[in-house]
C-alpha cells in the first residue's frame, strides 16, 4: 500500500504560492532528490498546469533545473479534474469517480506517492486518503492567497522537525 504525502513550501503565515519564494540551492537540492525517490505524484488542476513548466527545456536553466525536470518528467503522474480533456508526458487524466481512482491507487501501488495542491489534498484528507503531511516553512509573510489548508484543518500529530537548507523547517504531521 503506498503512502500519501502532501507537503509545500509554506509562508510563515500559512499561504502557499511558488511565485512569492523560489527555494535556495539546499531546498531545491532536497525537492530534485524528493521527486527521484517518488513513486508517483497525484495533482491537483491548478499545480499541475504550473508543474508542466518542467515539460520543456528552458536555455535559462542551471543544471540542477535540468536536473529537476528529468526526475519530473520520469515520475509517473495522475492529474485530478473535471475540466481538463487530455494531461501532458507520463501522466493519467482523472476526471470522475475520484474516491475509487485514487483509493485504488493508493492500495495497488507500494512506495511514496505525492499528493499535490491545497484544494485536492482538502478532498483527500476528508476521504482520510492522506497519510501524511510535510509544511516547508519559508521566512517569507504573504498576508493572504492560497493557503496551505484549505478547509478545516484535520486533527494531526507532530512527529518530525528538521531544518532544511538555508532557511527551511519541515514540520511533519500524520492524521492523528
Amino acid at each position: 500500500m503506498a503512502k500519501f504525502v502532501f507537503g509545500m513550501n509554506v509562508s510563515l503565515d500559512g499561504y502557499v504560492d511558488h511565485m512569492a519564494f523560489a527555494p535556495g540551492p539546499q531546498l531545491f537540492r532536497h525537492w530534485i532528490e524528493h521527486v527521484r525517490d517518488l513513486t508517483g505524484s497525484v495533482y491537483g488542476r491548478r499545480i499541475y498546469e504550473i508543474m508542466q513548466y518542467w515539460d520543456e527545456d528552458r536555455p535559462e536553466w542551471s543544471a540542477e533545473h535540468h536536473e529537476f525536470a528529468a526526475v519530473w518528467r520520469k515520475q509517473p503522474k495522475w492529474v485530478v479534474s473535471r475540466s481538463l480533456k487530455s494531461v501532458g508526458p507520463n501522466a493519467t487524466l482523472i476526471s470522475s469517480d475520484i474516491e475509487a481512482a485514487i483509493g485504488g491507487l493508493k492500495a495497488r501501488l507500494t512506495g511514496e506517492v505525492a499528493i499535490s495542491g491545497p484544494n485536492l489534498a482538502h478532498s483527500l484528507s476528508g476521504l482520510d486518503l492522506i497519510d501524511e503531511y510535510r509544511l516547508y516553512f519559508r521566512p517569507v509573510v504573504l498576508g493572504g492567497g492560497t493557503p496551505f489548508f484549505t478547509g478545516p484543518r484535520p486533527t494531526l500529530r507532530l512527529v518530525a522537525s528538521e531544518r532544511i537548507g538555508e532557511d527551511a523547517v519541515r514540520l511533519t504531521y500524520v492524521p492523528a
